[in-house]
């Protein structure tokens, strides 16, 4: 492709000394000519030129205001601009440098000095073109590999909050529809995207403690002894010890990866793992205190475990359990108002009230054919 050259100047004459100058170059190089700012702005603005020239000393907008402009403008501010002069003022090339110019060419100029200015920055802006096109390449191959690596994480999170529920059918896609309830009432509450993103991320794996707990207890469909219901509730400690434990020969494997942190692993350190692992250990907390396995209370209950703590009670209330029938919304609804200020944070649940349509709207969306009473909510 021909390079594309823009000469901008209000005195006719010079840019006929130009065009006669460059005769020769027109098989390899297309010039372009204006006699004012705003005529090369608009020539600019539907054409991708490779050099500028321009005048300093034109009436009304000069060279200055052109230089501003293009360097202001994404589309042109990468275009080696040369700034052609009369004047040999010390203060003029040095505000235009300083403006960002790439050169500086006197009038009268010369023939042979012109063309080796104009193959110099032709060859510059050859070089930005590569390294935009590259950088492009690069961002573009970024992404697609930040994507691919989202999705694997994305499906192995999944996977895991699946371990419990592969032992007990009856729990369906339990941990997916609270992860899905959760950004729901978290996009209500106003919070961070970045909040919202690690909670949707790790919210699903809340019940991954359950992958430790007997099946019997699991799939008991009468009331759980003492013992059975002190073993249940095991879960929460059992999911915040997978998540949060160090594992063991973690080193063995970063030597082969060359990570010169490996020593440093520390899964806190993991804002996704320390999120799932607090969600875990407290999703059965209560707001009165009552709850377990700490009895933490109020704002000592982080507020992603307040969050998941409605959306699985909603969720457990609307399909059915080895221990319980599915109720219809409408009475989940009521049940969890009942219990919002001992239960439920009442904040917390403000952000569920104002997502319950949309919640069973997606719900009966995709998950209509599960176990669950799909009834309109009454308000």
């Amino acid at each position: 492709m021909k390079a594309k050259l823009l000469f901008v100047d209000d005195e006719e004459n010079i840019l006929q000394s130009l065009k006669r100058a460059l005769f020769q170059q027109r098989q390899i190089w297309e010039l372009s000519f204006a006699d004012c700012v705003d005529s090369a702005v608009k020539k600019c603005q539907t054409e991708n030129f490779d050099v500028i020239i321009s005048d300093i000393s034109m009436p009304g907008k000069d060279g200055f205001d052109l230089l501003r402009k293009l360097h202001n403008d994404n589309k042109t501010k990468d275009i080696p601009f040369i700034v052609l002069t009369g004047k040999s003022d010390i203060e003029i090339k040095k505000r235009a440098l300083l403006m960002g110019a790439t050169d500086i060419l006197h009038k009268p100029f010369d023939n042979l000095e012109l063309m080796a200015r104009l193959q110099n920055s032709i060859r510059l802006k050859s070089h930005i073109d590569k390294i935009v096109k590259n950088a492009c390449n690069l961002e573009k191959a970024v992404k697609e590999k930040t994507e691919e690596l989202s999705k694997s994480h994305l499906d192995m999170i999944l996977r895991l909050s699946n371990l419990s529920e592969i032992r007990d059918r009856t729990m369906g896609n339990h941990g997916v529809r609270v992860a899905c309830y959760t950004r729901l009432i978290a996009e209500n509450l106003g919070l961070s995207q970045n909040f919202i993103e690690k909670l949707f991320l790790s919210s699903p794996l809340h019940d991954i403690g359950k992958t430790f707990i007997p099946e019997k207890i699991l799939k008991k469909t009468g009331v759980l002894s003492f013992e059975e219901w002190e073993g249940l509730r095991e879960h929460c400690i059992l999911g915040h010890q997978i998540l949060n434990k160090k594992i063991d020969g973690i080193s063995a494997f970063f030597s082969f990866k060359g990570n010169k942190y490996q020593n440093d692993y520390d899964p806190n350190l993991n804002p996704f793992l320390k999120t799932a692992s607090e969600i875990a250990l407290n999703h059965h907390e209560w707001w009165n205190g009552k709850g377990y396995p700490n009895k933490k209370m109020g704002d000592e209950i982080p507020l992603e475990a307040r969050i998941v703590t409605i959306a699985d009670c909603y969720d457990e209330l609307t399909f059915d359990q080895p221990y319980q029938a599915a109720i219809s919304d409408t009475e989940a609804l009521k049940l969890i108002r009942k219990n919002i200020g001992t239960q439920f944070d009442p904040e917390v649940s403000i952000g569920f009230e104002k997502g319950i349509k949309k919640i069973i709207s997606f719900k009966n969306q995709f998950f209509s054919k599960e176990k669950s009473i799909n009834q309109p909510c009454e308000k």
